[in-house]
């Protein structure tokens, strides 16, 4: 299709539906059929089995039916914001309008188009893009790479064999008559 047809536009939502609360924003759908005309068959028998089950699981959706002599069947959508969308069934099975009634329901009114982006935010950041120099001193821009000091890994704690390390030392500096004081003493492992 080409961008006449549909147009582009930024995902959105419906004043953040879903977030807190979900509301369906279908507000009610009216089926328009013949009670004869064999074109109407698919909706009857949707009308006779599947309505019923459609009504009690969305009770905020208003259901009209209304009956006619010409023209084929179809079913107009009307939502909360205002918008409509009119959709023929014209010798659809039963299976197909259930699958087409859900796709109603769960639209959000807005009109069909192809989006931008995937992404999309109502407040930009102002801070600008982050890098991993972001936060780091600036005399590094004359420093000479590859810089030994700079090369080193960052460590906070001290790591398991550093703690064994620190341990032992400990124990060398005992001496043998400190040995059976310090049994049953615990020994203090450094975080």
């Amino acid at each position: 299709m080409s961008n006449f047809v549909n147009p582009s536009t930024f995902l959105k939502s419906v004043l953040h539906n879903g977030t807190g609360r979900y509301v369906c924003q279908l507000q009610r759908i009216t089926f328009k059929f013949s009670k004869t005309h064999g074109g109407s068959n698919g909706l009857r028998d949707y009308i006779e089995k599947e309505l019923m089950n459609f009504v009690k699981s969305n009770p905020g959706v208003v259901v009209y039916l209304q009956p006619r002599r010409i023209g084929p069947p179809s079913a107009t959508a009307e939502y909360l914001n205002g918008e409509t969308h009119y959709h023929s069934f014209p010798k659809y099975r039963c299976e197909d309008i259930v699958k087409w009634v859900e796709s109603l329901r769960t639209r959000s009114g807005f009109p069909i188009s192809r989006f931008i982006k995937n992404i999309h935010t109502d407040s930009p950041s102002v801070q600008g893009v982050w890098t991993p120099f972001t936060h780091k001193p600036t005399s590094w821009n004359v420093t000479e790479f590859p810089n030994e000091e700079l090369s080193k890994a960052e460590t906070f704690f001290p790591c398991a064999t550093e703690q064994l390390l620190e341990i032992s030392k400990q124990f060398e500096n005992v001496s043998v008559d400190d040995e059976d004081d310090k049994k049953n003493t615990p020994v203090k492992l450094s975080n």
